[in-house]
């Protein structure tokens, strides 16, 4: 039994040892392997890369740009402040951060604390591998083929869209090269002419041959920016010849770019970026406030200037619509009014011109379309309480049964109206925008005029077409100076051939403030001009410069594709090392294609020249000269795209020896007064003129010429009034040393006995610039023969139209006129209601007599307050000089004793061993030691 258990038993081991063996050899048999198409597997990766950069770039601004930590996993984490966050809560706990070890803090706190931090770092170290594996994928990509994985890998090696994906230009350089060869793309080529025209990071040398030849094939691919910067390169020679037609040809196509951008959006054009400001603009100029052109004269009513007075002042955009909220919510139309304009236009100043215009940069807000129409609404309502079942039935005039002043609420129809026409934050409805342009058209309103006209000409409700009438809105609201109308006008003769017509009316929409459709039209009938083989060369020079200059406005302003300007803004305003970085990356791009407001900010960021011890023996630091030379560049071309600072600022480079070539210092000097004279011609630099005047004082640059410098001196005080005490000092000082010069012999010095007639200045005498026949007998400007006292369109019934406003008070046109500045607006409309309140005050008696003679004695205080002040500045820099010099001979009596110790001292090692060492001095501290000559001068006289 035993055996025949055992016999069956080896029988089953035996037959499953054979079926393991024929498994085993199954199993190692090749299976058949499934082929991988390249093409697939690099388009996977592409399409894995891209979601995943996805996630990485909808981050927050704050956390793209630099890693935030916020914690997860604890409900109690989303009540509490995070530790990144901002406020004082936030500092606090940053601080309590460095304290967490101590002992003497809650556990509670540490723990939440340390929370915090864990959390934090989870996610930055998930976030830092997402970018890896975006990389990483991006890179197998491309090299499976995938040409957009190329092009991808470059933006983001060259720039980075936050803190998580490093910069690598290098990795830039070699993906948009080789992307360029394989595929010819114009973007990529532009960015490999960009880098060989700057040597940007030393990725490659400058090489300008190169950098022309891409730069070539990238603008025949149609690459705007490739356009613009060959264009900029022959108007201004850079690399090639300066060739003004070359210019305008590129120029051209760039313009005509920006243009069918502009046509492509809404009825009346697209909404026209902000204006970027300059970063010297916003603190006050390249110089500061009151010694630059850009903050002084006219110049200070710039709405950038504006702004940085703001700022200077501590006013911020959220207290000024918190203030305009409050009042507006309490029922002011005028506040509400002047909300709902600043939250259409995404700026609190907007530019001249209407609404068409667009605003400045400087002081942009987001745009609010739906805050917007409510405020608008609410000042309409007041009016129009409620609108008809059919918009598109005829209108109904309510003139005779509105109230008597409805300037507000006609405005309000214009911004209603042009909202439904575009579509900005309402359903697009050409039938509504019409009945609220007639409303405001009833009372004379110049934007609904533009409007009607606007859907008459193009035949936007219900396809109805009517130029007659179109043309009659056109030049009701160009009667009242607005710039679209005067455009649509031009348009209507330059499409029809009247170019002399056409000219007149772009060149009046130009003055008015017209900043793009007018110079396009311009700049293609100064180019028709230029290139007609008939006109004299003379004349065709000067039509193709003009066209050339419109072109680059319209180009630089057509930016809804590409604003490097505004990237730039946004990036410099995060305050970050990487944000600052990037930013200047792309003001080099703008400025390569011919920015003016790029090359001014790179200039001013990176500008030495600021440090008044630069170069003396408070600070002995010599500027790098590379980083100069590129800022020298910079200033130089902006300077002669007519930026008068930054022609002062050539001259300061020069002066001073900085990024120019090694030459001796009287032709640097010669240099710099050349630069300093065409400054000083504009009539508009106080600044340049005292420098000219201090160099002729001195001679230096110039031949010394005590009168000339005198001349200039009282010049830079006419020119700007605020350098009154840096003149008034530098007279008193060119007086002593003119007297000086005349008691030693010298001549041409200044006469202080003769009379100064003939130096006086002819713009001492206001009668002597006013015209013959300029007033009439009753002191009233006089009008020449033939003159009329409106010069622009006329249409029939406008003289009645005029008559009923003035008489009924419906004056839309004061109502604007009197909210070009909304700060200052807010801020009178403050100290009124501050002047109120004191006068609900308790006024006593004894008040009526003080409130008399307040007015005199104030005047005579404050003159009093100007001597006093003028004494006081001068007192103090004369003690300021006399503590330089004292300092000075101090230093240079240290250095001497200095001197004679460390030759007494290599004196007593020679003699060592041959003479008895002298026993040390006493320490006399700087009082000479016992036979030394300089004893003498601390001698006293008794």
């Amino acid at each position: 039994m035993r055996k025949a258990s055992l016999a069956t038993f080896c029988i089953v081991a035996f037959a499953a040892l054979a079926g393991a063996n024929d498994v085993d050899a199954s199993s190692k048999r090749p299976e058949p392997t499934e082929a991988i198409d390249p093409a697939l597997e690099a388009s996977r990766a592409y399409k894995q890369a891209m979601s995943t950069l996805a996630t990485l770039t909808a981050l927050p601004p704050m956390q793209s740009e630099e890693p935030n930590h916020h914690s997860s996993g604890y409900p109690l984490s989303s009540f509490l402040p995070s530790i990144q966050g901002q406020g004082p809560i936030a500092s606090a706990m940053r601080i309590v951060v460095k304290l967490k070890n101590h002992s003497w803090l809650p556990t509670s706190v540490t723990d939440y604390l340390g929370r915090e931090l864990s959390s934090g770092r989870k996610r930055e170290e998930e976030f830092r591998g997402k970018a890896v594996k975006v990389i990483d994928l991006l890179q197998h990509a491309a090299d499976l083929g995938n040409t957009d994985a190329l092009y991808t890998l470059g933006q983001l090696s060259l720039f980075p869209p936050n803190a998580y994906f490093p910069a690598d230009p290098s990795a830039a350089y070699q993906s948009f090269d080789t992307h360029a060869h394989l595929t010819g793309n114009a973007s990529s080529q532009a960015l490999v002419g960009f880098l060989h025209s700057t040597g940007y990071h030393s990725v490659v040398p400058v090489d300008q041959a190169k950098a022309q030849l891409y730069l070539t094939f990238a603008a025949h691919g149609n690459d705007k920016g490739a356009q613009m910067a060959l264009g900029y390169r022959y108007w201004s020679g850079i690399g090639v010849a300066e060739n003004c037609m070359a210019a305008l040809d590129w120029y051209e196509d760039a313009a005509e770019q920006a243009m069918a951008k502009f046509l492509s959006g809404p009825p009346g054009g697209r909404t026209l970026p902000l204006l970027p400001p300059r970063l010297s603009d916003l603190a006050g100029g390249v110089y500061g406030p009151g010694a630059s052109v850009a903050s002084t004269g006219l110049n200070a009513a710039r709405p950038v200037i504006k702004t940085a007075n703001a700022r200077a002042a501590g006013e911020t955009w959220e207290d000024l619509l918190e203030y305009y909220l409050f009042n507006a919510d309490r029922g002011e139309i005028d506040f509400a009014y002047r909300l709902g304009k600043i939250f259409y236009q995404g700026s609190i100043y907007g530019a001249h011109g209407g609404i068409a215009s667009g605003g400045d940069g400087a002081s942009a807000i987001p745009r609010d379309f739906h805050r917007a129409r409510h405020y608008f609404l609410r000042i309409a309502r007041q009016v129009w309480p409620r609108d008809p079942a059919n918009p598109r039935q005829p209108h109904v005039s309510t003139k005779e049964e509105g109230p008597a002043q409805i300037g507000y609420a006609a405005l309000a129809a214009g911004y209603l109206g042009r909202m439904y026409l575009r579509g900005e934050g309402v359903k697009q409805d050409a039938a509504i925008a019409k009945m609220w342009f007639e409303r405001g058209a009833e009372y004379g309103e110049k934007e609904c005029h533009n409007g009607l006209g606007i859907i008459w000409r193009d035949g936007l409700v219900d396809g109805k077409k009517d130029l007659k009438k179109a043309m009659h809105y056109f030049a009701a609201a160009a009667t009242q100076e607005l710039a679209e109308a005067q455009v649509n006008i031009g348009k209507y003769h330059y499409e029809r051939g009247d170019i002399k017509r056409a000219t007149a009316y772009f060149e009046t929409a130009l003055r008015q403030g017209s900043p793009f459709e007018a110079y396009y039209y311009l700049a293609d009938i100064q180019a028709r001009q230029a290139r007609a083989s008939m006109v004299p060369p003379e004349i065709a020079g000067s039509s193709c410069a003009i066209a050339v200059s419109f072109y680059k406005l319209v180009a630089e302003r057509g930016t809804w594709d590409d604003n490097l300007l505004k990237e730039a803004d946004d990036l410099w305003n995060l305050g970050t090392e990487r944000g600052s970085e990037m930013a200047m990356l792309r003001w080099w791009i703008a400025a390569e294609r011919g920015y003016e407001v790029a090359q001014n900010n790179l200039a001013y960021v990176l500008d030495q020249d600021k440090s008044i011890l630069r170069f003396t023996r408070f600070a002995p630091y010599s500027p790098s000269n590379d980083t100069a030379r590129l800022a020298l560049t910079q200033w130089i071309r902006s300077a002669a795209q007519r930026n008068v600072d930054a022609l002062v600022k050539v001259g300061d480079y020069y002066y001073h020896g900085l990024g120019v070539p090694d030459e001796p210092e009287s032709v640097r000097w010669e240099k710099a007064a050349g630069y300093y004279q065409s400054a000083a011609d504009t009539q508009m630099s106080a600044l340049a003129m005292w420098n000219l005047g201090w160099m002729y004082e001195n001679g230096i640059g110039v031949p010394q010429d005590f009168h000339l410098a005198k001349r200039h001196y009282d010049l830079a005080y006419e020119t700007n009034s605020e350098a009154y005490l840096p003149v008034l000092l530098s007279l008193i000082k060119l007086h002593a040393r003119s007297l000086w010069h005349t008691l030693m012999g010298g001549k041409n010095g200044l006469s202080f006995w003769e009379g100064d007639e003939d130096g006086r200045s002819y713009y001492d005498h206001p009668d002597a610039r006013e015209i013959d026949g300029g007033r009439d007998q009753n002191g009233q400007p006089a009008l020449e023969e033939g003159e009329e006292l409106d010069d622009g369109p006329w249409y029939m019934g406008k003289a009645r139209d005029e008559f009923n406003r003035r008489k009924r008070g419906h004056d839309p046109e004061r109502v604007a006129r009197d909210e070009e500045d909304p700060v200052q607006w807010a801020r009178e409309r403050r100290q009124a209601e501050a002047a109120e309140r004191d006068r609900d005050a308790d006024f006593g008696p004894e008040d009526y007599f003080d409130a008399a003679m307040r007015g005199n004695r104030y005047r005579e205080e404050e003159d009093v307050d100007e001597f006093a002040e003028t004494m006081l500045l001068v007192v103090l820099c004369l003690l300021v000089s006399v503590l330089l010099y004292v300092r000075g001979r101090w230093v240079e009596r240290l250095r001497q004793e200095e001197e004679q110790r460390r030759q007494a001292n290599g004196n007593a090692q020679g003699q060592q061993g041959q003479q008895p060492q002298p026993e040390p001095a006493a320490d006399l501290g700087v009082f000479p030691p016992p036979g030394d000559p300089a004893q003498d001068e601390w001698a006293i006289l008794r």
